[in-house]
């Protein structure tokens, strides 16, 4: 039994149209998901990620309209790390963000920015070995396109190894470095991806807002996901029944460093409820709050889908 890397990281947005425009514009990601969060219908759930919206891929938001910045503090994950393919895709990249107003930071072999929320985001070089996931953008060359999310780091939460048995022992991260004090670097590996994680000590107190992550999921094969609720309980976690999101089963539970964790399967994906060729394109709605799309169309903000043509789009905005 293994885990498959990462399915998915889902962070805050105060703004779900600055949302579209950073990472289905400027980023050129794919919008695979236009829905609302189940606990809270009125606030949109958006997923971006490649062409075919692969695990490995997706960056999520929930959108709670107008919400405060916050800060990655303690038990938080403070940085993105986006995979490309050379440096000259970095220097690709540095070029357009400044054209858009975003500063950034060359550092060794990356290229670290934050997004209009102040979430940290860093551009790596990824040449060890996972398949490119690649979405397409016109103005985007492809040899220079995001390729999928590398890895996360995140603040301790507590003592430095206190996750260290359930992320080796129980969820199957290798620890690969202890470069000095304070920091540690995992990685998990699956049959076709991997995914580096890593912890550096806290430089501010959690203030959780816009600009923050909610929860990080891990991708489990279908036929393991009651087995890994049943492995992670055995271990002391109060993990959740599982629970269906339409595009995928999870499990969550709240890992010793303080960051919540899901566990979430390959199947069905997003194209369960739409067209492959039109992802992302229209409202969509779990069947619990399907009875509230009249009010919902009015409600939700409309958005400008930059994948959409302009004859879609007053279609597409509903």
């Amino acid at each position: 039994m293994k885990l498959e890397g990462m399915h998915h990281i889902t962070m805050i947005t105060g703004d779900a149209q600055a949302n579209v425009a950073f990472y289905a514009g400027v980023l050129g990601l794919r919008m695979v998901k236009k829905t609302v969060n189940f606990d809270a219908p009125e606030a949109y759930h958006l997923y971006f990620g490649d062409e075919q919206g692969s695990p490995g891929s997706i960056l999520t938001w929930f959108e709670f309209a107008g919400a405060p910045k916050g800060r990655a503090g303690a038990g938080m994950i403070h940085t993105i790390q986006l995979g490309v393919s050379s440096e000259a895709a970095l220097d690709f990249w540095a070029e357009r963000l400044e054209a858009h107003g975003y500063e950034a930071w060359r550092g060794e072999r990356s290229l670290k920015f934050e997004d209009y929320d102040g979430l940290g985001l860093e551009l790596v070089v990824a040449d060890d070995g996972n398949p490119p996931l690649r979405a397409e953008h016109p103005e985007v060359p492809a040899e220079h396109a995001i390729l999928g999310v590398e890895g996360a780091r995140a603040y301790l939460g507590r003592g430095k190894h206190a996750d260290r048995q359930l992320l080796t022992e129980v969820l199957g991260f290798e620890e690969v470095g202890d470069a000095h004090v304070g920091e540690i670097d995992y990685i998990l590996r699956g049959d076709e991806r991997h995914f580096h994680w890593g912890y550096d000590v806290p430089r501010h107190r959690a203030l959780q807002g816009a600009g923050t992550v909610h929860h990080i999921a891990w991708h489990s094969r279908d036929d393991d996901h009651v087995k890994w609720q049943e492995r992670v309980g055995k271990a002391g976690m109060h993990v959740t029944p599982v629970i269906d999101r339409d595009y995928f089963n999870a499990i969550y539970f709240r890992q010793p460093q303080g960051i919540l964790f899901e566990i979430a399967t390959t199947s069905p994906g997003f194209a369960v409820d739409e067209d492959a060729a039109h992802l992302g394109e229209q409202l969509r709605l779990p069947k619990q709050h399907e009875h509230l799309r009249p009010q919902l169309e009015q409600f939700l903000t409309k958005l400008d889908n930059p994948r959409v043509s302009a004859a879609d789009q007053a279609e597409a905005q509903a």
